[in-house]
């Protein structure tokens, strides 16, 4: 018996003291892109830093993203287009950054993929809105195009 009161008693001293002695490991809460999102407005940068322009969708103009468990997926309704725009692919993000890999998309959207089939985006997020930032090869920002959470 005094053998089991001095094992619990040792484990007891051993756990108290690593809690005393592990390092607080701060983390850093990082908003989460998974759900459904609406284009909202388009930003323009003249400099690579600062806005240039803000432009509005049009009337009827509509695309649509979804991020859910890794992938992506996003369709686009202009009233002016004949041409049919959606894509299905990955993604993954980082504090700064989202990365979006293609895997199929409608025919325009499949022409262009023929050059570029993974997208990297400065990325800017809230709870609420999310901008994905296109750069160019020297790393200035060009444009931006700016979400609203819907769901």
């Amino acid at each position: 018996m005094k053998k089991l009161v001095g094992l619990v008693l040792l484990m007891l001293i051993l756990i108290s003291a690593t809690k005393l002695t592990s390092p607080k490991l701060e983390t850093e809460t990082m908003h989460s892109i998974q759900g459904t999102w609406e284009l909202q407005s388009f930003y323009n940068y003249d400099d690579g830093v600062n806005i240039s322009d803000t432009i509005l969708t049009a009337d009827g103009y509509r695309q649509v993203k979804m991020y859910y468990n890794g992938k992506v997926m996003w369709s686009r309704y202009a009233p002016k287009d004949s041409l049919e725009w959606f894509g299905y692919g990955t993604y993954r993000i980082t504090s700064d950054s989202l990365i979006e890999t293609l895997e199929y998309a409608s025919s325009p959207m499949m022409r262009a993929m023929d050059t570029l089939r993974v997208f990297n985006f400065e990325l800017k997020l809230t709870d609420e809105t999310y901008s994905q930032i296109s750069f160019d090869e020297e790393g200035n920002r060009t444009f931006s195009e700016n979400y609203k959470r819907i769901d």
